[in-house]
This record gives structure tokens, sequence and C-alpha cells, in this order.
């Protein structure tokens, strides 16, 4: 099931490194950040709960950029 959240993101080079967190978080089949729409796309895997998944997918993007924010 894919699910779309509002992110902050500064820069495009952040945007790849929090996609690449995201991506590598248990329970995240797939995931894309668009910059431009400041948009996180979110493909979780079967079964994931996803309130859990996006917490730890928050926790990964903060050790990229502190200041990240995403809208849960």
């Amino acid at each position: 099931m894919k699910k779309s959240y509002k992110i902050e993101v500064d820069c495009a080079a952040c945007a790849i490194k929090m996609e690449d967190a995201t991506k590598k978080t248990c329970g995240v089949k797939d995931a894309t950040v668009n910059y431009m729409t400041q948009k996180l796309i979110v493909d979780f895997e079967d079964g994931a709960k996803k309130e859990e998944v996006m917490k730890e997918v928050l926790n990964n993007c903060k050790k990229v950029d502190r200041d990240c924010e995403i809208f849960l």
C-alpha cells in the first residue's frame, strides 16, 4: 500500500539521502522523496504497521538532517 506524506527537505541532495534512509527502513518496500513538491511517497510491505514504520522513517531521516519534518 502506498501513502503520501508532506516532508520538509532543505535541498535536493538531502532528499536523496532521506529517500535512501527511508528505503532501508524495515517495513518499507519502496520510497520516493520529491524535493520540488516536498512529498514523501512510501510503499509499505504487506502487513506492515504504517504508524510504527513511519516513526522509524522519521528517526532515520533525522539522522540525515536533524531539522527534517514529516507530517504524519
